[in-house]
């Protein structure tokens, strides 16, 4: 990609794994195995950066999740350590509705200096809208934003209706839903979540799989502030993703509100 095109803007990458060097081969590899999908990179920071710098990437927001509640301090003390070590880092912490004790693991991630939560359903084995993941919501609402990975056609874990009963449960709660709210779930996405107060939306692991029309009116739906850039890393290739969403014919505005300024307001930053 011509870097003229894209050095105009300001790019921030709204949605990254990463994992420590020792484990991220084989977590690359387990996610491939579980989307049936080949992997873009593997999944440790400074392959991410190298992936990033060349669209010209300013910030990454990296979060990675714990399958079990034993690995929730570990890891959020390994995303605290790769955001000391990379300044433009923006990492999110992560528990798991089997915490002992989730408010402590809130506490530790606002202690870390980490921004928010990530959580995957999937993944992590349990209903998006059961009751033990309502208290971390609870803990959540009015506080710090929560990631989450929303849809699959293979399970219902996290399907967007039950994305749209945590927003019905927890209005105040700051929802960023990945994957236009919906991973393979697109339609039913947009009838269960446009228009929602504080819920929005990344873009990443959906470009490769729609027409240049229907992200368009994904977008128009969701509104272009509510739709963030992502890759969804290790995935995606930052280049071909870009490539993808510039290639939409949005307007400049539209395109700058997603590549950093929507992402920007909704996590408060400068």
């Amino acid at each position: 990609m011509d870097s003229e095109i894209y050095s105009k803007y300001e790019i921030i990458d709204a949605h990254a794994h990463i994992f420590p060097e020792k484990i991220a081969e084989n977590a690359t590899v387990n996610i491939g195995h579980f989307y049936d999908l080949p992997m873009e990179s593997c999944g440790m920071s400074k392959q991410l950066i190298q992936s990033g710098e060349k669209i010209g990437v300013k910030n990454y927001l990296v979060c990675s999740t714990a399958t079990t509640p034993h690995q929730i301090s570990s890891i959020n003390e390994f995303i605290a350590r790769e955001c000391r070590q990379t300044p433009n880092f923006y990492g999110l912490g992560t528990t798991h509705p089997d915490s002992e004790n989730i408010e402590a693991d809130i506490q530790q991630i606002k202690s870390l200096g980490l921004h928010g939560v990530k959580l995957h359903p999937d993944f992590q084995n349990f209903d998006a809208d059961s009751p033990k993941a309502f208290e971390i919501y609870e803990v959540l609402q009015g506080d710090m934003p929560l990631l989450i990975h929303c849809g699959d056609r293979r399970y219902d874990r996290s399907a967007p209706h039950k994305i749209a009963e945590i927003h019905k449960n927890f209005p105040r709660l700051k929802l960023h839903s990945a994957h236009f709210g919906g991973y393979q779930r697109w339609s039913e996405a947009e009838e269960c979540l446009a228009g929602l107060e504080n819920v929005v939306f990344d873009i990443s692991s959906s470009m490769a799989f729609l027409t240049d029309d229907y992200l368009r009116h994904l977008i128009s739906k969701y509104g272009a502030e509510n739709c963030f850039f992502g890759s969804d890393f290790p995935m995606w290739s930052h280049e071909e993703e870009l490539r993808k969403l510039l290639g939409l014919g949005l307007t400049e505005r539209e395109n700058r509100l997603i590549l950093s300024e929507g992402f920007k307001n909704f996590y408060g930053l400068e």
